[in-house]
């Protein structure tokens, strides 16, 4: 029995090729699929001389519950667009590549209405760009991929576009990742306690000197294949910036309002640009559930037997609340509100956690603090995502801890760890950019080792002074990430500096205008900005050796990551602090056994930008711990923490 094919549709693109496939298929004909589905076909083929995303997701709504595969082939803007080939059962259809194409462009908000309009339309207009040579080049290579299919040797694999110029009849073939919230083709389970549920597990090193599960060369043929393309990527974009005093690469995350860019930084670009991905993948599994559906809805007087207190995490002030025009308001227990399920590691048990702390994406509701991606973090494991989450929020309350209380910190000489890598560092940092660089230990009241770094101009000319911190159980990793951080800010802060000079000298003298992330490091690379450091830069102070400040483990090094968590968990169990780990984890990932976390620490200051949005209400430790670690004889009040933005870039 010949092979049966049903192409829909009207115009040059549908007549050319039914006339080749007639010759060797039986073809059946329809302008469109009001009249429904012929009993049979191998293969459905809709085509046009335009874009129809609406004769496109009614495909989707017929053909995949028929059973039927079915291919698109249409003309936009003077391209050719191929595919996916969508079998049914699978994820990776039409509308899911739609999506990626679309975020993946430059006008994509333009592009977005314009898919609006015209599902709207009855009569969809042809192309303007559709020339005949393009035209037929594109017949060829859908007639191709038919006859392939059906043949069982397909041209276009799964999850895959052809793109054709139809000017130059230049192709190139695009992967794009399934969409996990499409309507079409995913399937998110519901929340549920059963599923936050963690149990640790062995997670070995991958050497001796590693701090990784997995390392760059086992992940490095994934990423960029299955993330970076400049037409349908998850990422869409990269960038390399050789002013740097150290390789720094930063891809392009495109969301719906915004480009972000994420970096990557080591001493090798290939290696920079992977660790950028990562960056990339964990900031987008930050922002809203992708791999679940939110289940639970309901007050915090309701479920509070089974949830975490948003008081505990810090609230804004009532003054805060108060300001006109604050797009926050009060903490109600009344209100009901959406809830995500994580895991208490000192309970024990699966924890409720408000949506709003764990996706710093979710802005609708009943909002009730400024919240970011502070304590996200991705790794190799499920538990090494912990470890870094944990890692990162340990960093930024030690640096608001510092700051808040003004604290004098010991100065640390790092050439005393007799480190040649870290000693390298520095001295490019100086050599190259001209940048002293400062550290000191800003190990809090738990003693996981965390450094708060500050490179000061040699010049006087430029961007005064930049701070960064570090956080890890090895004080020189510590070191070496803060002075990474240091130096990829330096061009970030160079480039904007002089030309917004006068905005940042009104935001000295109005703290109520620091209202962006990028505001509060450009503000301390004033000169008349750095008398607020006089309590870090006392050069008076002896520095102290790295080996007498941070006492070194006497049993050595964990050769498994888990026991390295295992035991930050129990230093802070011992001051009865919180864990809440929350797993974002989305099918982007998991696909390459990736996981992402949201961690939360309640107790700990977290990290804010906009000096409105400051939280510290209900966090009383900022207060009692300076005078535990001996830097004041008694603790502190509210009204003695100190007043200005903070400078974490």
């Amino acid at each position: 029995m010949s092979a049966r094919i049903l192409i829909v549709g009207e115009g040059a693109l549908a007549d050319y090729v039914d006339e080749e496939l007639s010759v060797q298929f039986d073809v059946i004909r329809q302008t469109d699929l009001a009249s429904g589905l012929p009993k049979r076909a191998d293969l459905a083929l809709v085509l046009h001389d335009g874009w129809q995303p609406r004769v496109h997701q009614r495909a989707e709504e017929l053909l995949q519950p028929a059973g039927i595969p079915w291919l698109r082939g249409f003309v936009s803007f003077g391209e050719g667009v191929i595919g996916p080939l969508v079998r049914p059962g699978t994820q990776g259809c039409s509308l899911c590549a739609d999506m990626r194409r679309l975020m993946a462009g430059r006008d994509r908000r333009e592009m977005q209405q314009l898919q609006r309009r015209l599902m709207e339309l009855e009569r969809k207009p042809d192309d303007a760009w559709a020339s005949l040579t393009g035209l037929m080049h594109t017949v060829r290579l859908l007639t191709a991929e038919a006859r392939g299919f059906l043949q069982g040797r397909p041209v276009l694999p799964p999850g895959h576009l052809f793109l054709i110029n139809l000017r130059t009849l230049a192709n190139k073939l695009h992967f794009f990742l399934p969409d996990p919230q499409c309507p079409a083709c995913s399937r998110l389970p519901d929340d549920s306690s059963a599923a936050a549920a963690i149990w640790l597990q062995p997670s070995p090193k991958t050497g001796p000197d590693s701090y990784r599960s997995r390392s760059m060369e086992e992940l490095k043929p994934v990423l960029t294949r299955d993330y970076l393309d400049e037409r349908t990527g998850f990422l869409n974009g990269k960038m390399t910036d050789l002013e740097s005093p150290f390789a720094d690469v930063s891809v392009n995350l495109p969301l719906l309002s915004e480009d972000v860019g994420t970096a990557g930084r080591s001493h090798a670009y290939a290696m920079s640009e992977l660790t950028a991905i990562l960056e990339g993948l964990e900031r987008h599994c930050g922002l809203v559930p992708r791999s679940k559906r939110t289940a639970v809805y309901g007050s915090f007087r309701e479920l509070e037997e089974q949830a975490l207190d948003p008081v505990k995490v810090g609230l804004h002030t009532r003054e805060q609340y108060e300001q006109p025009g604050f797009p926050f308001v009060p903490f109600d227990p009344e209100q009901p509100l959406p809830w995500v399920w994580g895991y208490s590691f000192l309970q024990e048990r699966p924890i409720l956690v408000p949506e709003q702390l764990a996706y710093y994406g979710m802005g609708c509701g009943h909002r009730f603090v400024s919240e970011s991606s502070n304590g996200c973090a991705l790794g190799g494991t499920l538990e090494e995502a912990i470890f870094y989450g944990v890692l990162e929020v340990v960093e930024r309350d030690s640096f608001l801890m510092t700051w808040y209380a003004q604290l004098p910190l010991p100065r640390l000489d790092p050439y005393s760890a007799q480190d040649k890598e870290l000693s390298l560092m520095l001295d490019r940092m100086r050599a190259v950019a001209g940048f002293e660089v400062y550290l000191y230990n800003s190990t809090m009241e738990h003693g996981i080792p965390s450094v708060w770094a500050i490179a000061k101009n040699n010049k006087r000319q430029g961007v005064n002074l930049i701070c960064a911190a570090g956080a890890h159980p090895d004080p020189v990793r510590a070191m070496k990430g803060a002075v990474h951080e240091l130096a990829g800010m330096i061009l970030n802060l160079k480039t904007k500096f002089e030309e917004t000079r006068d905005t940042y000298i009104r935001m000295l003298h109005d703290s109520s205008l620091v209202q962006e992330m990028e505001d509060h490091a450009q503000l301390y690379a004033l000169p008349e900005a750095e008398e607020r450091l006089s309590f870090l830069l006392d050069e008076l102070r002896p520095a102290r050796g790295v080996e007498e400040e941070f006492k070194r483990r006497p049993e050595g090094v964990h050769a498994d990551l888990t026991d390295d968590l295992k035991d930050m968990l129990a230093a802070l169990r011992r001051l009865s602090l919180d864990v809440v780990a929350v797993d974002l984890s989305s099918p982007e990932m998991k696909r390459n056994g990736l996981h992402a976390v949201k961690v939360l620490i309640p107790g700990m200051l977290p990290m804010t930008f906009g000096h409105s949005y400051t939280r510290v209400a209900g966090l009383e430790r900022v207060c009692r711990v300076p005078a535990e670690l001996g830097y004041v004889k008694q603790p502190l009040t509210p009204e003695l923490l100190n007043p200005y933005p903070h400078p974490f870039p």
